[in-house]
């Protein structure tokens, strides 16, 4: 069995593609290919936006001088599946299918297994995808919604809750089954997961409108505002769905999903700006406080995640409201490309199998 495996990690987010190569767990380049608004405009769907996508990755491999014939696979991150367990998977055919089809909704991460496959084929290497965002662990007494027939759904950045949790535990000295932690995973969307005994037994649904509202998402709104919205004849099915994910948030408030920009506008002097910039972490912090109750208070630590965590405003602010609860642990941005790398690794160490779908 060879001793050195070249992977290409694919993470594709609602503005950007990451792309990374690794030799074994050492990281040749990283690089974010960046899209804008009016890039992404003239594509309907997510999927539409495959064959864009799928050239900027292969353009900027070959700008770095990477050879295509010297990958040994290829890793995508998961996106809207059925709920399974996590770990690695195999990109298969009916992976496939239910990834264009988005029969569980759109969403970027969508993009990662599709484009996987398409370059792992055309060059005879397997093609994987690692801990997708519907990772379902959720307790039963979790998925009860109130409405019978519609239970509460498990779609969180689980890639990068998972590695920061077991990141976090190691650094308490605890193994991650044994560990209690809170965590907010903060990007374009914010998921808040209950991570306990090794496993996240209730996160809010950020995807479908639950939690806080975020740079690109409604969160929960008031069922009978989002009633009036549906039946008021003014839009369709699919452009309610685009305000929930995508147009809600910090865009339908001030026009933008980046952060910096808002924050820049608040130094500025700008009220509204710092106004919705507050009630964003005031909502993020009422979910980590409401979560705290499922763990009975017994909280390790609260760890604060994602693109977002990077802007020491927001982190404050978090922090202000609920270092009662816990220490406040902060890991900036992302651990998904090397988590992505990583599962693939195993399978091809032979370490473990890779599951089907």
């Amino acid at each position: 069995m060879k001793d050195k495996f070249r992977v290409l990690a694919i993470n594709p987010g609602s503005t950007s593609t990451k792309i990374a190569v690794y030799d074994n767990e050492q990281l040749l380049f990283e690089q974010v290919v960046r899209y804008s608004n009016e890039e992404l405009a003239p594509f309907d769907s997510v999927i539409d936006q495959y064959e864009f996508r799928k050239s900027g990755i292969l353009q900027m491999l070959a700008e770095k001088g990477v050879a295509l014939e010297s990958l040994d696979a290829v890793v995508g991150r998961g996106g809207l599946l059925k709920p399974i367990a996590g770990g690695t998977y195999a990109v298969n055919a009916a992976m496939l299918e239910a990834l264009r089809l988005a029969e569980r909704g759109e969403h970027a991460s969508n993009l990662g297994g599709v484009i996987a496959k398409e370059i792992g084929d055309k060059l005879h290497i397997p093609s994987y995808i690692v801990d997708p965002v519907v990772v379902d662990e959720l307790a039963d007494i979790a998925r009860v919604s109130g409405l019978p027939g519609y239970d509460r759904l498990s779609i969180f950045h689980a890639l990068n809750q998972k590695a920061v949790a077991r990141q976090i535990a190691k650094d308490l000295g605890k193994p991650y089954d044994k560990a209690n932690l809170i965590i907010a995973h903060m990007g374009g969307g914010v998921t808040v997961g209950v991570h306990q005994g090794g496993r996240v037994i209730d996160v809010n649904d950020a995807l479908y409108g639950e939690g806080p509202f975020s740079p690109e998402r409604v969160g929960t709104v008031p069922t009978g505002h989002m009633l009036e919205l549906c039946f008021c004849g003014k839009y369709t099915l699919s452009e309610v769905k685009k305000l929930i994910t995508g147009k809600g948030g910090l865009v339908a408030y001030l026009g933008t999903n980046d952060g910096r920009e808002v924050v820049k506008r608040i130094e500025a002097g700008d009220a509204k700006a710092k106004l919705v910039y507050e009630a964003m972490a005031y909502q993020i912090a009422k979910e980590i406080a409401a979560d705290a109750a499922v763990l009975y208070g017994n909280v390790d630590a609260i760890v604060l995640t994602g693109g977002l965590a990077y802007d020491k405003m927001l982190v404050q602010l978090i922090t202000e409201r609920v270092r009662f609860i816990a220490e406040i642990k902060v890991v900036p941005g992302e651990n998904e490309m090397i988590a992505l790398t990583e599962g693939a690794l195993r399978v091809l160490r032979g370490e473990e199998e890779a599951k089907e779908y």
